[in-house]
């Protein structure tokens, strides 16, 4: 064989190998790291957004060298761009497939120059959807007795690392940032887990319904995000209640369903954990069906069942590089503080979350 195929050849195969991983986020990890500025018109001060994560954040959509543009961190820079008036950097640090210890090292410690730099307003992250992901593949293969360590594992991996995340951005992120936000847990394939696990309870020797099993496991994390967020100085953006419950009073309790849904700062876990999977779990619906109104509904998750759904361009992301770019915003002001499309994409529902804690000024 020439030496120039041989060479070629070496160089193509760890490409072929990642190829062949596939795009399965719970299966391997792949940095996915962008730059994206809202360069305002008649402005050249710049603020940053940075963002650390995993294929939530990195805005994931099964390729391996692309990522939306508009992820939700850089949704919520152009809320924040038209609010002050100025341009803003969109940093995304982040690894799909990524469990949230290592979000944690790899990203937050590892990266933290970019929540340093002095023009850093504002610090947010995600984690711990992987931990989840992998802990539910693992227990949907049992057959036997159930198994519920790899749940408890899940959260007590997600409630350390959360805790010493927010401890890391407290202790190092540049002294000027005026906002730090955690974005919690959405529940992929809510509908899919409707039904009946392989394995058998050990009291009751019957089969356990996996959505019921998981969805308590996924409201004790989601908890403890917004209740850690509460002692520790960041704000919680509920992905949960802003997926999972319609945009209307479906129940007639006089309250919108995702607006019932939400964290309630300084209530107890029993409080919350009861609330959620029970006394409002009608009012839950699968993401990939958000009901707007009683008879109007937007696909918040893609085709893979697990990632939110976004409009507009990709960028390069992943295998073959980085993107580092701007371009204008796509809308230069927002009546009530929403996009016209803020509640029909899951990125885009997601960036509005966050968007509505930004600060008044820079």
């Amino acid at each position: 064989m020439p030496t120039r195929i041989r060479h070629s050849l070496r160089t193509l195969l760890p490409v072929i190998a990642l190829l062949a991983l596939g795009a399965e986020a719970s299966a391997s990890t792949l940095n996915q790291n962008a730059s994206w500025t809202i360069d305002r018109a008649n402005t050249s001060t710049k603020y940053r957004v940075v963002a650390y994560g995993d294929s939530i954040y990195a805005g994931y959509n099964g390729s391996i060298t692309s990522a939306a543009k508009y992820s939700a961190p850089t949704v919520d820079a152009e809320y924040m761009s038209a609010q002050w008036g100025a341009d803003i950097e969109s940093v995304r640090r982040t690894k799909s497939g990524a469990v949230a210890s290592d979000v944690y090292n790899n990203k937050i410690v590892a990266e933290r120059s970019y929540m340093q730099a002095s023009n850093t307003r504002v610090v947010t992250f995600e984690m711990c959807g992987n931990d989840g992901l992998q802990a539910r593949t693992s227990f949907k293969g049992q057959s036997g007795t159930c198994d519920y360590t790899v749940l408890n594992n899940a959260e007590n991996s997600c409630k350390t690392y959360v805790a010493a995340a927010m401890d890391y951005i407290n202790a190092n992120a540049y002294p000027g940032v005026k906002l730090k936000v955690i974005s919690n847990l959405h529940y992929p394939g809510y509908a899919a887990d409707n039904v009946q696990s392989s394995c058998t309870d050990a009291t009751t020797g019957a089969t356990v319904k996996m959505q019921d099993r998981f969805l308590v496991s996924l409201a004790r994390m989601n908890y403890m995000m917004c209740d850690t967020a509460r002692q520790k100085g960041f704000t919680c953006a509920d992905n949960f209640a802003q997926y999972m419950g319609g945009d209307y009073d479906s129940n007639g309790d006089g309250q919108i369903d995702s607006e019932a849904l939400r964290y309630v700062a300084g209530e107890s876990q029993d409080s919350y954990v009861t609330r959620i999977t029970t006394t409002l779990r009608s009012t839950l619906r699968d993401a990939n069906t958000h009901f707007v109104s009683s008879g109007s509904s937007y696909d918040y998750i893609q085709s893979d069942d697990t990632h939110p759904t976004y409009t507009g361009s990709t960028i390069t992301s992943g295998l073959f590089g980085d993107t580092t770019g701007s371009g204008a915003p796509r809308y230069t002001s927002f009546t009530a503080g929403k996009s016209p499309i803020w509640n029909q994409y899951g990125h885009e529902r997601m960036g509005w979350a966050v968007s509505t804690f930004n600060p008044v000024s820079p």
